[in-house]
This record gives structure tokens, C-alpha cells and sequence, in this order.
């Protein structure tokens, strides 16, 4: 539904935030603010920008940002920050307390809060997102999920509100969180418009086509690896478990079990995920047709295939490549 009052919208930057998650959502919204003067007569939001701190801060490409005036806000933005697997999160969060404190309070006098790819840590951080649903990046998702185990991280998707909470997926995510803010408060034709002039997709519901499993890493010890690349290197043999213990001299219960403990998984789940990227790269970078393409990661059957890769990817092949061919 529409507000009748504008809705006060700050966006919270700090030492270390994407400038562009900042800004990204800053200007979708005055975007929206333009085309609805037009249309309704009315601008449906104030948006500033907020420091925990006095004075400007440095974003992760040290680009400064000084905050707008302060004032009391509807809802507050947290930004994401430059992360990867395997960095110091303890360090890293730690240096955002008077952030976490800042967050804490607003939400203890009814502040909705809302967060871009790795925001949703500070929110975490905060104590906010204890018993709700939350997403944040696909790659930084199992180390949400593993430092507040409270939390249910959704990975696949692009955008999940809980209550108050709202959290999105990754750097251009911040866009899709503007149009979200744009259609819940402003309605559904605002946010059409406002997608239209500013080229954004307006319907964005999933990250996982969007996954590079070889930026997630692979968990396991040296026997777990030598399994993974014996089956790559046979990536399109048929999966033959009896087989592939005997290659290890070992039984399949034993492959079985020492390879679950290190990975959490089983070989065939590993060689499906395998699968699935190897067509992913032909589909993006080759012209091989797509019969092609499922004979070269070690399908024969079609309807197997396309069911397989829409599961894992969320379109089929055709529609993933026509998506994300390097043209």
C-alpha cells in the first residue's frame, strides 16, 4: 500500500562499505521521487545518509562519503562490505561496534532495517536477525549461516523480508532492494516506471544463475581432492561408484564415508554441482548445441538434463544461456 507521509529512508555508511550499495539505493529512490512528482504529484521518500560516527568515511574503493543531515529515519540501510571466504570476519565486524550499537538502538525504537550483500552480518552482528529468515551474497552465505546459526540464510534468493527485516543479495541487489522499497511503499506502478527509467530489471526473484561454485572453495581433506579431480577429469564417464572406490582401493562404504566427512557431501552430489558448472562454461562460452552440451557433461537423456540444471541453476539451459552468453 502507499504511505501518505513520506517515508524516511537513511542509509547507513561506514568505513569499508561499497560506496556503490550505498548510492545504488540512494538514487533508485530519488529516481522513484522524480517519476512520481510527475505521475502522483508527490514524492514518496526523503533519503539521507548516515554515519555512526562524526565526520565522512572511506568505502571499500576509497571513495568518501560525508553523511546528509541527521535526523530520525522509517527505515535504515545497511550496505555490504569487501568480503571473501576464508577473510577475518572477527576483525572485520569488530571494527563496526559503534555500527552494531547504532543498529541496535534504531531498531529498539521500531526502526525497520533493511541490508545489501554483506550488511546482513552487521545486522547479525546486531542481534536482529535471531529467528528470521535472511540472504546476503551467495558466496558469503555459509559463513552467515555458520556465524548465527539462529538465522535461516535462504542463498538462492534475491530479496527475503521477515518483519522489520528485509535483507538482499549482492552489490547490484541494492538496486532490487530500492525497487523493493519503491513498490511497498510507493506502489506497483512507481516501481514499474522507476525500473524503466533507470534500466533496472524489474522482477529479479534469484541469485543462484548467477553461483561460481569455483569462488566457494571445496571443503575436505587430500583424499576428498583426489577424488574430485579423478572425477573431473572423467567428467562425462558415467558415475560408477564400485568403480570409483576400486580406483582408491578402497570399499564403496569406506569412499562413502570418508569422503562425506570431509566434505559433508556424497560423490555424485559433487559430480552433479560439477556437471551443472562444466555446462554452465560450455553454454556461456561455445556455440555447442544444447544435445551437445549434455553429452559433454556425461548425460544422454534431455529431460534428466534440463530437470538436473533448472534445479540447480533456476532456468533451464537454453533460457541460461541466452542470459549469460559472452557475446
Amino acid at each position: 500500500m502507499m504511505s501518505t507521509a513520506p517515508v524516511r529512508v537513511g542509509v547507513l555508511a561506514f568505513d569499508g562499505c561499497f560506496g556503490a550499495e550505498v548510492f545504488g539505493v540512494v538514487d533508485v529512490l530519488t529516481v522513484a521521487n522524480r517519476v512520481s512528482a510527475v505521475t502522483e504529484g508527490i514524492e514518496p521518500f526523503i533519503v539521507s545518509v548516515l554515519t555512526a560516527r562524526p565526520g565522512p568515511v572511506t568505502t571499500a574503493s576509497v571513495a568518501a562519503i560525508a553523511p546528509t543531515a541527521r535526523g530520525e529515519v522509517d527505515l535504515l540501510v545497511v550496505p555490504g562490505f569487501d568480503y571473501l571466504p576464508g577473510m577475518d570476519l572477527d576483525r572485520l565486524l569488530g571494527g563496526w561496534r559503534a555500527e552494531t550499537a547504532l543498529l541496535r538502538r534504531s531498531a529498539a525504537r521500531g526502526v525497520a532495517m533493511a541490508s545489501v550483500c554483506g550488511g546482513a552480518f552487521l545486522l547479525g552482528e546486531a542481534g536482529l536477525l535471531a529467528g528470521r529468515r535472511a540472504t546476503t551474497a551467495w558466496i558469503a552465505a555459509a559463513a552467515l549461516a555458520e556465524r548465527y546459526p539462529a538465522t535461516t540464510v535462504v542463498a538462492s534468493e534475491m530479496v527475503v523480508e521477515d518483519g522489520p527485516i528485509t535483507t538482499v543479495a549482492a552489490f547490484s541487489a541494492a538496486l532490487d532492494l530500492g525497487l523493493h522499497v519503491v513498490r511497498r511503499h510507493a506502489g506497483e506502478a512507481t516501481a514499474r516506471r522507476t525500473a524503466r527509467v533507470a534500466l533496472v530489471p524489474p522482477g529479479r526473484d534469484s541469485q543462484t544463475p548467477y553461483v561460481d561454485r569455483g569462488l566457494l572453495g571445496d571443503r575436505g581433506g587430500r583424499f576428498a581432492a583426489r577424488v574430485r579431480a579423478h572425477l573431473l577429469a572423467r567428467i562425462s564417464d558415467p558415475y560408477d561408484l564400485t568403480a570409483l572406490s576400486s580406483a582408491f582401493h578402497v570399499s564403496s562404504r569406506t569412499m562413502l564415508r570418508r569422503f562425506g566427512a570431509e566434505t559433508g557431501e556424497t560423490p555424485l552430489t559433487f559430480l552433479r554441482s560439477a556437471r551443472v558448472a562444466h555446462a554452465q562454461r560450455l553454454l556461456e562460452s561455445t556455440d555447442l548445441a544444447v544435445a551437445e552440451v549434455m553429452r559433454a557433461t556425461g548425460y544422454q537423456d534431455a529431460r534428466t538434463f534440463r530437470q538436473l540444471f533448472s534445479e540447480a541453476v533456476g532456468l533451464g539451459p537454453a533460457a541460461y544461456r541466452q542470459a549469460f552468453r559472452n557475446r
